[in-house]
């Protein structure tokens, strides 16, 4: 299977910079995949197709305000990505411009409440960064950093909670699990009353979501990995919908990646913590999830790749084109579809 089979024409202006106004008023796209439909909605009418007793399950993840600006020693201007906490203050970062800043370089930033020295270049031109200040690290970084904003997002954020869904808890994300940032209290306050039952993972995105697929061949991609852990409570809520013949409906595709990593053939679950490197794409058998909800996805990418394995190529690849031509917004702000 070519990667170029997963490519579309999708005008520039359609790439949403800022976020709607009010979250749940975004357009959904609901795909019946058995019947192959399509029907154009308002993100708050999920509430009619979501039934008493199916589990919503949703990634309770935090975004890091891990974008940071600062200086040299020299004077010169920086900026530095943080990835991942190795262990303690040291941290993988992604570093601009990447050929001033070897190993002993010295950054400062916000005036020197943040400071770190940089001590080994990591595999991929990533780097190894020592971080000393006094205080919490994450209040500094809520104080100096910004959001990490995808590289398609030309607008600058004039509100940090855009970008987190109303429900994150723990921080450790590089990038938002977007499908989330549609909900709200209200809404979910309302799917409870229903008898929707909600449950929770926790993953960590990383930068590598934004990677692009640059294999010819779909299967000799190699998926980047992601932490993740599931809790004992939300273990028992998936595994009493799959007993009772209710539906497991992931919002977005961090929490289906789990849902599936963790899954045996039955479709339930355990709780665990670990990484996933999970690649799904056409040809995949679903054993945990029966629905989803998602934004559009770029073009030639593994998140296309993956709705296309749950609802079939050709219809998503239509369901694109529909999109183009009803001028939906897409990606990380843009609208939202809903597979059932």
């Amino acid at each position: 299977m070519k990667v170029s089979e997963f490519d579309y024409d999708l005008p520039e202006e359609l790439i949403a910079q800022v976020p709607i106004k009010k979250r749940d008023e975004s357009r959904l796209m609901v795909l019946d995949k058995k019947n192959k439909t399509i029907e154009h909605k308002k993100f708050k009418d999920i509430i009619e197709y979501l039934e008493p007793g199916d589990v919503l399950v949703r990634n309770n993840t935090k975004v890091l305000p891990a974008r940071l600006y600062g200086r040299k020693e020299t004077g010169a201007k920086v900026e530095f990505l943080l990835l991942n906490n190795i262990e303690g203050d040291i941290w993988e970062c992604i570093v601009r411009p990447g050929n001033k800043l070897h190993s002993g370089a010295k950054v400062i930033f916000g005036d020197g409440i943040l400071k770190a020295e940089v001590i080994d270049t990591m595999e991929g031109g990533t780097r190894k960064v020592k971080f000393s200040y006094k205080g919490i690290f994450n209040e500094i970084l809520d104080k100096i950093g910004l959001m990490p904003l995808p590289p398609y997002i030309h607008e600058s954020l004039k509100d940090n909670d855009r970008y987190q869904t109303v429900y994150a808890k723990y921080e450790g994300s590089a990038a938002a699990p977007t499908a989330g940032l549609h909900i709200t209290d209200d809404l979910l306050k309302k799917l409870e009353e229903k008898g929707v039952i909600i449950a929770n993972v926790t993953l960590h995105v990383g930068i590598g979501t934004f990677r692009p697929v640059k294999e010819e061949n779909v299967e000799e991609h190699k998926m980047h990995t992601e932490h993740f852990y599931i809790k004992k409570e939300d273990v028992e809520k998936i595994n009493n919908a799959k007993k009772n013949k209710k539906r497991v409906i992931a919002v977005g595709t961090t929490s289906c990646r789990v849902l599936e990593t963790i899954a045996d053939e039955n479709g339930l679950v355990k709780e665990t913590e670990s990484d996933t490197g999970i690649y799904i794409y056409p040809g995949y058998k679903f054993k945990c999830l029966d629905g989803l909800i998602t934004n559009f996805h770029l073009p030639q990418s593994t998140l296309l790749m993956l709705v296309s394995a749950l609802a079939g190529k050709e219809y998503i690849m239509e369901s694109y084109k529909e999109a183009v031509k009803e001028k939906y917004r897409f990606f990380s702000f843009g609208d939202a579809m809903f597979i059932k």
